[in-house]
């Protein structure tokens, strides 16, 4: 299958959310912030270090650390 995390996709590449991995309060604001599965989810841009990834999620800008990105799971696009 073609599934990898969000924080391993390039700056232009996209993918749609299959899953949110782990519990608790960071997958509640992972949730709360539209990243949810279903979502299409678009790497804008990484800082200049990698961290952090400024993501698309269907029209809402969402800016993530890269251990956060870590946790969403995606289905290449």
């Amino acid at each position: 299958m073609n599934e990898t995390t969000l924080a391993e996709l390039a700056p232009g590449e996209s993918g749609r959310i299959v899953k949110i991995e782990g519990k608790g309060i960071l997958a509640q604001r992972l949730v709360d912030m539209g990243l949810y599965p279903g979502v299409a989810a678009k790497v804008v841009r990484r800082a200049p270090l990698g961290d952090p990834i400024e993501v698309d999620a269907e029209g809402a800008l969402v800016n993530l650390r890269r251990e956060e990105a870590r946790f969403v799971k995606v289905k290449k696009l």
